[in-house]
């Protein structure tokens, strides 16, 4: 994997990729790291994305770089006329400074995908739910210093609708995933799953993981399921979990109450557990 994604990039193959999207009417969203942020930029304007992601382990608003030069996070985003979405990030401090360049959106975590090891071979990273709290945190006082509402997008370690669910009353507006859509039958990875510094050329911090065949994309996200472990019909586990609380939409979900209750999973479950079904597998 290191040898295939160490090869050069094909001229004009970004551009061709992002054109492909467009034409399925879709949003297209385009992923580069900080250090190819100005050399690619022309090749992705040209396929004209609806927004930018600028995405690394973490990313701070200060790029300092040895081998290319510095990406000025501020006077970048307020070039471009599309939005600029940056992370990771897991601290409060980190999310207010890249909110503070006018980023339309933050990635929030550090580790917690499914494919990931940057919490094993670099010994960091925050519990995804204390970190998008944090990041909430920063997003009210961002508002409150300049009127304008900065996205968060909780990054990583969600694999059911129960697991979005509690990521957007921890504060996020928003969810990225990766193994849930890796499991559907359309997906390009066959099977498999695997994270952008899986194929780092000198320190990989990522494993190809297998994913099993669940459904079709639509079955993953909107149903029916035909299983009852929360991994199908991600909407409908969102949407029943909101309505039992009594909320109607995401913006009033986020002021549910939040509690640390580690006998969620396991009271009331021996007969499940002891069969192996249900929450007991």
């Amino acid at each position: 994997m290191q040898e295939i994604y160490q090869q050069p990039l094909i001229p004009g193959l970004v551009t061709e990729r992002i054109r492909e999207i467009n034409a399925a009417g879709v949003v297209s969203c385009v992923s580069v790291t900080p250090q190819r942020t100005s050399a690619l930029l022309d090749e992705i304007l040209a396929g004209e994305p609806d927004m930018l992601v600028i995405q690394g382990t973490v990313v701070s608003a200060e790029h300092v770089s040895t081998t290319v030069e510095p990406l000025n996070l501020k006077t970048f985003i307020r070039q471009l006329d599309i939005p600029v979405i940056v992370g990771g990030c897991a601290t409060n401090k980190a999310a207010l400074h890249l909110m503070r360049t006018g980023a339309a959106g933050v990635l929030v975590g550090v580790g917690p995908g499914h494919a990931c090891t940057t919490r094993g071979v670099l010994g960091l990273g925050v519990p995804q739910a204390t970190a998008i709290a944090d990041v909430r945190a920063a997003r009210m006082r961002h508002l409150d210093e300049t009127g304008v509402y900065c996205h968060v997008i909780a990054d990583g370690g969600m694999a059911t609708g129960g697991d979005i669910s509690k990521a957007i009353v921890c504060g996020a507006d928003a969810v990225m995933i990766g193994s849930p859509l890796a499991a559907a039958s359309e997906a390009p990875g066959r099977g498999y799953h695997w994270g952008m510094a899986t194929f780092h050329p000198t320190l990989p911090r990522g494993a190809r993981v297998q994913t099993t065949t669940r459904g079709t994309l639509e079955e993953i996200l909107l149903g029916p399921a035909n299983e009852n472990d929360g991994k199908l019909n991600l909407f409908g586990g969102l949407r029943t979990s909101m309505a039992t609380c009594g909320y109607v939409d995401v913006k009033e979900f986020q002021k549910a109450e939040v509690m640390v209750a580690p006998a969620l999973q396991t009271e009331g479950k021996a007969l499940q557990k002891s069969q192996g079904v249900g929450m007991g597998h």
